[in-house]
């Protein structure tokens, strides 16, 4: 036998042997080899009772690549570090941008547009972005929790929480850096339009303090500084799954709750795109999806997902509230240095 023979036989032994051991397929390397993805995110995505200890270390076991999920404050502040970062991406992946952030998103350019194949089992009213830079996780209701022991009256409208008996008991967010306080300041505008301002103006007494964040209002909210804070309607569903107290309350309000749907995205130039994507893929699978409710306390956007009985106690609005995308993009910044003038007065 010669070194020719030699060598085919080898080889044939060698591929007998990779047949055998993964039951006759051999399947491409899905991620780069030693790839650590990176991936900015909200503060409570990463919170020990978030999301990510419960879904990264199944990513992490089922494709063999490490994750580090790096906390950045709230959404708003994840899409600034990434467009800080534009020009040299330190992250493959970035969490938060929602259906309200994403014209931002598109105009900075810092998104790589990817399709994932498991869009295919999401509602289409749910994929908010037609260019596919954003793919959506989960989606909410903004609403004001309120803390029913010490606050026996609520407002049951946006104007009526403007009224003078709610004075310094509300807690907000910025719209410039919270995901939460843009979708409020949008609300605002959905309701009363060009009047946006006149409301603020008279909602103003009532605020006790806003926020960079939700983490930071809603525990203020808990720790009693405040008997409303603007959050979800899935809040108390937390409270009733954890703290069996049905003490914490969402209200839905009579012309309808502005809804929120959650994105990630892949940056432009990330260093590791093809676990970015596959990461994309894994976020829209049972192993994701299933883990929203009880760590995100948001809904999946599989509907396929069970429910936790704790979320009979996350009301539904009737009708929800959502601002054109193309309305958001055009009048955006105008909108909000406008609220900025007049919080700052």
């Amino acid at each position: 036998m010669n070194k020719t023979q030699i060598h085919y036989v080898a080889a044939v032994g060698m591929l007998l042997l990779l047949l055998f051991a993964t039951g006759g397929a051999i399947a491409a390397p899905a991620v780069e080899e030693e790839a650590e993805l990176v991936i900015y995110a909200y503060d409570s995505f990463v919170a020990e009772w978030g999301p990510a200890p419960k879904v990264i270390p199944k990513f992490e076991e089922k494709y063999g690549v490490k994750v580090k999920v790096t906390s950045v404050g709230d959404a708003g502040q994840v899409l600034n570090r990434a467009i800080l970062e534009k020009d040299s991406p330190q992250a493959d992946i970035v969490l938060g941008i929602d259906n309200n952030m994403l014209s931002r998103a598109l105009e900075e350019g810092v998104l790589e547009p990817y399709r994932s194949p498991n869009l295919k089992n999401i509602p289409e009213q749910l994929i908010f972005d037609a260019t596919h830079s954003v793919t959506p996780f989960d989606y909410g209701y903004f609403a004001f929790v309120y803390d029913s022991e010490v606050l026996e009256d609520p407002p049951e409208s946006l104007e009526e929480l403007a009224d003078s008996r709610f004075r310094k008991k509300i807690i907000v967010q910025d719209p410039r850096t919270s995901s939460p306080g843009l979708g409020f300041l949008l609300w605002t505008i959905a309701v009363y339009g060009d009047g946006y301002l006149d409301y603020w103006s008279r909602l103003q007494p009532n605020l006790l303090t806003i926020t960079d964040g939700w983490d930071t209002a809603y525990g203020m909210f808990t720790s009693g500084e405040a008997p409303m804070v603007l959050s979800y309607t899935t809040s108390p569903a937390y409270h009733v799954e954890y703290e069996q107290t049905e003490r914490y309350r969402a209200l839905l309000f009579e012309k309808g709750n502005y809804l929120q749907i959650e994105g990630m995205g892949i940056l432009k130039g990330a260093p590791h795109p093809q676990a970015a994507k596959t990461f994309i893929d894994f976020i829209l699978s049972e192993d994701f999806q299933g883990e929203i409710p009880l760590t995100n306390w948001m809904y999946p956007v599989d509907p396929e997902v069970d429910m936790p009985e704790s979320f009979r106690y996350a009301p539904k609005p009737e009708r929800s509230l959502q601002l054109p995308a193309e309305e958001i993009r055009t009048n955006r910044e105008r909108w909000i240095n406008a609220w900025v003038k007049l919080v700052s007065r």
